[in-house]
């Protein structure tokens, strides 16, 4: 004998499982701690101030 199926609860547990693997997804490419924000931002900005440093020229005529 075979298992009897309650299809409208199948149909929710499939939408759940899809939604749960879409924010899944969406915490990988946007899921980001503020540490990891200021640390990116940080190196940016001493590459930048390196860069500036050792240019070649007058740095005060612009």
């Amino acid at each position: 004998m075979s298992n009897v199926v309650n299809l409208r609860m199948a149909r929710k547990r499939k939408v759940r499982a899809a939604k749960e693997q879409a924010a899944v997804e969406s915490r990988a490419l946007h899921g980001r701690s503020k540490a990891e924000k200021l640390r990116d931002r940080t190196q940016a900005e001493k590459a930048a101030s390196f860069v500036e440093g050792h240019r070649l020229g007058d740095s005060d005529k612009a």
